[in-house]
């Protein structure tokens, strides 16, 4: 047993990755049925919504499940900003036959907040993790009153001492491999982001609590590596992509099953925060990273009506294909399967 497997009281060390907008609570019902940690993202969910699918799971599952909320701090909407990204995108709304200027501004995204608290302080959850950082102490000190444990990401060894210092129960090391967002909320300098198996050890030697290895790791082989280097546990996500419990699209499918996979970049396009995803039409032409897109979450509005109607085409050239840098152990394999195919090397 490790560490990790005594503080969450799971079977395996193996934690499936919260991933918004391809996934529901049935990826994270088989997981843990499977004895690894399942995560119900819940940042782009409503607390109706939330309460929704946090009781599915326990209608299903007696065994300890993981919520995920952004905590990024919102940004106030620039018009000029706005104006700009949406004359980027103006030569592709002709294209396909779609007005801009039509494009209603969202607020995409919350951060968890009272409202939230309110929602799982009826179920509390045993584990609740945060990307960006964390929630303000207020709300920080209302999660642990419930007896959750708290997890989140650190993409540098001084997020991670940053993490120790507030008090969480264990740090997920996401290296730069990973795809979806980037966890980094200390500063927005992308050199400063490294390789799983470089941060790993470091942030080991920094912090006393458990960490939990995060990026590039699809299969057993690197699972056990990231516990021979002292990994507590690791969090997986691409490789559930292609499990029939994941929502992922058709067009997102037939890109992490194709030659592109091997491809990957981290782009701010789709939400204005840097998130690694398989390189297409958009990325190439724009630019992965660009000064255009609006603050995060802002640039997800003008995005979303170009990518419903290529989609409907049958084209990924405007969807956000999120995959880590390592999509071989993509499997259309149900995911208790594959949980328990990632700790086969565990003995």
């Amino acid at each position: 047993m490790t560490p990790l497997q005594t503080l969450l009281g799971i079977e395996l060390p193996i934690i499936q990755a919260p991933m918004a907008g391809v996934q529901g609570s049935a990826l994270a019902i088989a997981v843990c049925s499977a004895g690894g940690l399942g995560s119900l993202p819940c940042a782009m969910l409503g607390a109706d919504a939330i309460a929704k699918e946090v009781q599915a799971i326990r209608a299903q599952t007696p065994h300890p499940f993981n919520v995920n909320f952004f905590c990024h701090e919102p940004r106030a909407a620039s018009a000029e900003r706005e104006k700009a990204w949406r004359r980027a995108l103006a030569p592709y709304y002709e294209e396909l036959g779609l007005d801009v200027a039509s494009v209603a501004a969202g607020p995409g995204p919350t951060p968890f907040s009272d409202e939230t608290a309110d929602v799982l302080e009826a179920c509390r959850p045993a584990v609740v993790s945060f990307q960006f950082g964390l929630p303000a102490p207020a709300l920080l000190d209302r999660v642990r009153g419930w007896g959750s444990k708290i997890l989140s990401s650190a993409t540098t060894v001084e997020e991670a001492r940053w993490l120790e210092a507030h008090g969480v129960d264990a740090i997920i090391a996401q290296g730069l491999e990973a795809g979806g967002h980037r966890g980094i909320f200390l500063s927005d300098d992308l050199t400063t982001q490294v390789g799983t198996f470089a941060l790993l050890p470091q942030v080991i030697d920094a912090v006393r609590v458990p960490v939990i290895a995060a990026g590039g790791i699809a299969d057993a082989k690197g699972v056990a590596a990231a516990l021979s280097l002292g990994a507590a546990g690791v969090q997986v996500g691409t490789a559930y992509l292609l499990c029939p419990e994941a929502t992922t699209s058709a067009v997102h499918r037939a890109a992490l099953k194709s030659e592109n996979a091997r491809h990957t970049a981290l782009t701010n396009l789709f939400t204005g925060r840097p998130a690694r995803a398989i390189v297409n039409r958009l990325m190439k032409e724009l630019g992965p990273i660009s000064d255009a897109p609006p603050a995060f979450p802002l640039a997800t509005s003008a995005i979303a009506p170009l990518r419903a109607k290529a989609e409907g085409l049958g084209s990924g050239d405007f969807s956000p294909l999120w995959s880590g840098q390592n999509a071989s152990g993509c499997k259309e394999v149900p995911a208790a399967q594959l949980t328990r195919d990632l700790a086969a090397d565990l003995s």
